[in-house]
């Protein structure tokens, strides 16, 4: 079992073999899961197929002079 210190900041840094295990590299981002009355951490690796259905379309499609008129109306260059 690995351990690690919680930090002043409330920081800890995950042992190597925990992030090697993980597959964690640098700048990658982990979940905390709550789990029988415990954590458990893992990492936060969602698909980007998961944001499909977000954002609706549009009901007219938009052409590329009313996109730079848009952009020209808030105050961009063109």
């Amino acid at each position: 079992m690995s351990t690690a210190t919680v930090t002043s900041k409330g920081q800890i840094t995950i042992p190597a073999d925990v992030r090697r295990r993980l597959g964690l590299e640098s700048g990658d981002r982990v979940e905390f899961v709550e789990v029988d009355g415990g954590f458990a951490i893992k990492p936060a690796s969602e698909d980007v197929r998961v944001l499909k259905g977000l954002l609706r379309k549009p009901a007219k499609p938009v052409g590329i002079s009313e996109m730079n008129a848009a952009i020209r109306a808030r105050g961009g260059s063109r």
